[in-house]
C-alpha cells in the first residue's frame, strides 16, 4: 500500500451557496448531455433520471429538459509541505462521507420488476446503490424474477460499514463472506458489450460455476450494463478484463515488488498566501485563476493516489510546493532539501521553463520529469516528458489523418491568416489552397473546381470571419449532391459557436477537428464524475480530470516490471479524457502524440473518427 504522504496541510475552504431548486433548460445548438451536466454541476445520470423517457431517443435542439438541483458545498483545499529534517507524515485529510439519510417514516415506494430490468438500472432510477437496494430487499440476493415487488425507499439507512471505496474505474471493493472459491475480497464489475460468462470468469481467474454462485442472476443470461460481483485475486496483481481498453497493458502487468518514489510538484505558493496581509485566502481564491487551476489539478491527483492505494501499488509519494511563477521557482532548493535525485519520477512543475530547469538539474540522475500542462516547445532534455501535445502536433495530426484516409485536401485561408497559409505551403505539401477574390473574398466556383469525384474532399477552413465561414459551408452543402465533402478545422475556432453558424450546418458537414481530450460518456467516466462530486461537491473540470489522468498514468508506469522510459515507448495508455502515446524526440526527451480526431455526428453528438 502507498505510505502516508509527507506533507503538513494548510486548509482553506470556499463555501458556495447550496444548490438551487430544480430548473429547466432549453437545449441549444452544439450542446450535449455531457456539456449540460458540466454547466449545471450535475451528473448525466441525474439529468436522465429527472427526465424519464424524454431522453430515450437522445438530446434534441429545442427540448425543454428538467435540471435537478446541484448539491453540496464546494471546498478547496490548499496543501503544501513544510520541509524539515524529519518531515511529518500525514496523509491528505479524507473527505468525511455522510451516511445515507433515512426516508421519512411512511414514505415507502414500491417498484415492480419489469422485463429486462436489472439491479443496476433500478438502483440508478431511484438514486440508490445496489447495496442499499439489496439491504431493503434481501430476497433479490438469490433471485430477481419479473413481477417481484421491491422496496425502493424506506426507513433503514445504509450502515457505515458498507461505505464505498473509490477505485479508478468506478469499481467498488468490500469484504464479504467467502464463497466456495475461497476468495474473500470482492469488487463490482460492469458488464461490457460482447462479454460472456466464460470470458469474465477467465479474466478474474475463476470457474463459471464460481461466477454463477456469486451472481445467480447470470442464469438468465449476460446483459451489457449488469453489475457483477467478482473477486480481487491478490493484492499484488489486480485482474482487469481483457477488453478493458482504458489503461491498455499498464493494468495487466502491475508489479508491486519494488518500492518506487514519486514526487508531485504543485505551485501552491503557500508562503505568498500566508504573507498576504491585504487579501484573505477566500478572496485570493476568488480572483487567482492559476491557484484555482492548481487546486483542481491537485484534487484529481488525490483521486489517482486513492485509486493507486486500492490497487496496492508500492509507491512512496511526496507532495511539494514548487513555489513557482512563470519566471522563477524553488526547484533547486527542493532537489537538495528533499533528495529528489532519488525519485523514480517527478510530475511538475507547471510552467514549462521550470520543468526544463528541473530536468536540466536532474539530467545526471536521469530522473524522469513529466511536464503536466504546458504545450510550449522549449529546450530538450533526455529526461523530460512533455505530456501535453504541442500545437504543431495538433495541426499535423489532422493532416496525417486526412492523408491516411486518401482524401483530397483543400484549404480556404483568410487573408488575415498569413502564418497559417505559410505553414500549409511549407509543411503540408500537396494541399491545394482555394483562390480568393481581389478583395480577399471567398469564391464558390474556385472551391468547386478543386473537388474530386472519386475521393472524400476535406475542406480545411482557417478563418474567423462569419461571412467567409458561411459562404464556404454553403458552397459545400450545395456540392453534397455531387461530391463527398467534409468540413475541417486545425484548431479551436470560437466563430463556429456563433448563432449564425448553426449546429445543423456543422453536423451535415461532419465538422472534423483535432483535440487534446475527448468527451467521455462511458459508464466508467460517469462513475468517475459521480465519485468526484461525492468527494468534492462539484463535478470535475478539465484540470481536475487532467490531474487524475497524468498522475494515474505515471503511477501505473512506475508499477511495471521495466524502466519508466521503456513503458512510455511501448505502452500507450488512455485514461478518463486524455491519451498518452509518447515518442522519442529527434534531439532529446519525449513528446506525447496522444491526440483525438473528433467529428460532429448527425445525432448531435461528438464522436471519435476511426
Amino acid at each position: 500500500m502507498i505510505p502516508p504522504t509527507s506533507v503538513i496541510a494548510t486548509t482553506a475552504s470556499v463555501t458556495q451557496p447550496k444548490g438551487n431548486p430544480p430548473t429547466t433548460h432549453l437545449v441549444q445548438p452544439k450542446e450535449t448531455l455531457y456539456s449540460i451536466s458540466k454547466q449545471y454541476n450535475v451528473t448525466i445520470d441525474e439529468i436522465k433520471a429527472a427526465n424519464g423517457d424524454l431522453l430515450n431517443n437522445g438530446l434534441k435542439i429545442g427540448q425543454n429538459i428538467k435540471i435537478p438541483a446541484s448539491t453540496g458545498i464546494a471546498t478547496a483545499v490548499v496543501s503544501a509541505p513544510v520541509v524539515t529534517k524529519e518531515p511529518v507524515k500525514e496523509t491528505p485529510k479524507p473527505v468525511v462521507k455522510e451516511e445515507p439519510k433515512a426516508s421519512p417514516k411512511g414514505e415507502t415506494t414500491i417498484h415492480i420488476i419489469e422485463p429486462k430490468e436489472t439491479k443496476y438500472g433500478i438502483s440508478k432510477r431511484y438514486g440508490m446503490t445496489i447495496e442499499e437496494l439489496e439491504q431493503l430487499n434481501p430476497q433479490i440476493l438469490t433471485s430477481f424474477p419479473i413481477g417481484m415487488k421491491l422496496v425502493v425507499s424506506g426507513t433503514t439507512p445504509l450502515p457505515a460499514a458498507h461505505a464505498e471505496t473509490p477505485t479508478v474505474s468506478g469499481i467498488k471493493q468490500k469484504e464479504v463472506t467467502p464463497t466456495s472459491s475461497g476468495k474473500k475480497y470482492l469488487q463490482e464489475y460492469v458488464v461490457k458489450p460482447n462479454e460472456t460468462i466464460s470470458s469474465i470468469a477467465t479474466d478474474y481467474g475463476m470457474s463459471e460455476s464460481e461466477l454463477l454462485e456469486l451472481n445467480p442472476e447470470l442464469k438468465r443470461g449476460v446483459k451489457t450494463g449488469m453489475i457483477l460481483r467478482v473477486p480481487i485475486i491478490s493484492k499484488k496483481e489486480v485482474p482487469v478484463p481483457a477488453k478493458e481498453q482504458g489503461q491498455g497493458n499498464l493494468m495487466k502487468k502491475i508489479n508491486t515488488n519494488a518500492r518506487k518514489q514519486l514526487a508531485l510538484l504543485f505551485p501552491f505558493n503557500i508562503s505568498k498566501i500566508e504573507s498576504d496581509t491585504v487579501n484573505t485566502t477566500q478572496a485570493r481564491l476568488k480572483k487567482d485563476k492559476f491557484l484555482n487551476l492548481t487546486l483542481d489539478f491537485y484534487s484529481g491527483a488525490l483521486m489517482a493516489i486513492d485509486s493507486a492505494k486500492v490497487l496496492g501499488l508500492n509507491i512512496d509519494i511526496k507532495i511539494l510546493d514548487s513555489q513557482e511563477t512563470k519566471s522563477s521557482s524553488n526547484v533547486a532548493a527542493l532537489i537538495e532539501q528533499n533528495n529528489l535525485t532519488t525519485m523514480d519520477a517527478i510530475v511538475g512543475p507547471f510552467y514549462q521553463s521550470n520543468a526544463e530547469k528541473l530536468a536540466d538539474l536532474l539530467t545526471v540522475s536521469k530522473t524522469p520529469v513529466i511536464s503536466p500542462l504546458s504545450k510550449e516547445v522549449g529546450r530538450k532534455f533526455p529526461n523530460l516528458y512533455q505530456s501535453m501535445p504541442s500545437n504543431d502536433m495538433l495541426r499535423s495530426s489532422i493532416f496525417n489523418y486526412m492523408r491516411a484516409k486518401g482524401g483530397n485536401i483543400i484549404a480556404v485561408v483568410d487573408p488575415k491568416k498569413g502564418s497559417i497559409k505559410q505553414y500549409i505551403q511549407e509543411m503540408q505539401k500537396g494541399v491545394r489552397i482555394v483562390g480568393l477574390s481581389e478583395k480577399g473574398g471567398f469564391v464558390a466556383d474556385s472551391l468547386k473546381a478543386l473537388f474530386q469525384k472519386d475521393k472524400l474532399n476535406y475542406v480545411v477552413i482557417a478563418s474567423e470571419s462569419t461571412g467567409m465561414i458561411l459562404a464556404t459551408t454553403t458552397a459545400m452543402l450545395n456540392a453534397q449532391k455531387d461530391y463527398q465533402v467534409q468540413l475541417v478545422i486545425m484548431e479551436p475556432n470560437e466563430t463556429l459557436d456563433f448563432e449564425e453558424v448553426t449546429l445543423t450546418r456543422l453536423t451535415k458537414l461532419k465538422l472534423l477537428y483535432p483535440s487534446l481530450s475527448r468527451p467521455n460518456e462511458t459508464v466508467e467516466a460517469n462513475q468517475f464524475d459521480a465519485k468526484y462530486k461525492k468527494l468534492n461537491k462539484i463535478l470535475p473540470n478539465q484540470y481536475a480530470i487532467r490531474g487524475f489522468d497524468v498522475t494515474f498514468d505515471t503511477l501505473l508506469r512506475l508499477s511495471q516490471d521495466k524502466p519508466f522510459e521503456e513503458t512510455v515507448l511501448s505502452n500507450p495508455s488512455e485514461q478518463i479524457e486524455n491519451k498518452f502515446d509518447y515518442v522519442l524526440n529527434a534531439t532529446a526527451g519525449y513528446s506525447n502524440k496522444g491526440i483525438y480526431i473528433l467529428y460532429y455526428d448527425t445525432d448531435l453528438t461528438i464522436k471519435e473518427a476511426l
